[in-house]
């Protein structure tokens, strides 16, 4: 590859790590090409950036990006393929979803990911990514607790109106 390849490639990873606040380092060696068709699909409905990079070109965006990222070069090895997601858990969900059938070693698989400013080292924290909560999870669990008291109070003034109201017809009846 010419350096000048090189430099456009490592202006366009710089561009997308700056674009997307998440993103998941995963090993996608050896799977066929039915299964890596299937996965760009369900990365594309999930609103997922799938990238197959080289891993001295990421490192080289790495040093163009604000922060240390230099915990994530241990895992920059063999075959390497970048989920970038504006939504965190949305790589973890479609990686669990598409390896559940899979044996213990299934593919696509987590090496690292770098989410809400932290970073999940090792496939071993995949269930940790998968039950983070995105910004609307929050936002409607906030709303579902607000919501709350006040469907308890409609709740019993309801429940209230209807025992004075049977109360009544049973007065009446008699």
């Amino acid at each position: 590859m010419r350096k000048e390849d090189k430099g456009i490639i490592i202006e366009q990873l710089t561009a997308t790590l700056k674009e997307y606040p998440n993103f998941y380092l995963t090993d996608i060696e050896a799977i066929d090409a039915e299964k890596t068709s299937q996965l760009r699909r369900e990365c594309f409905k999930n609103e997922i950036k799938l990238v197959v990079v080289k891993n001295n070109l990421l490192k080289k965006a790495f040093e163009n990006v604000e922060g240390d990222f230099s915990s994530l070069e241990n895992y920059l090895k063999g075959n390497t393929a970048v989920m970038f997601s504006h939504v965190a858990n949305a790589p973890a969900r479609l990686i669990k979803e598409f390896t559940k059938d899979a044996k213990e070693d299934g593919k696509p698989q987590l090496k690292a990911a770098y989410v809400q400013e932290s970073f999940y080292l090792g496939a071993e924290n995949l269930e940790q990514l998968v039950n983070i909560k995105s910004k609307k999870e929050l936002i409607a669990d906030v709303i579902a607790l607000l919501e709350s008291p006040a469907k308890n109070v409609i709740s019993a003034l309801q429940s209230s109106g209807q025992t004075i109201h049977g109360l009544l017809k049973t007065l009446e009846e008699r």
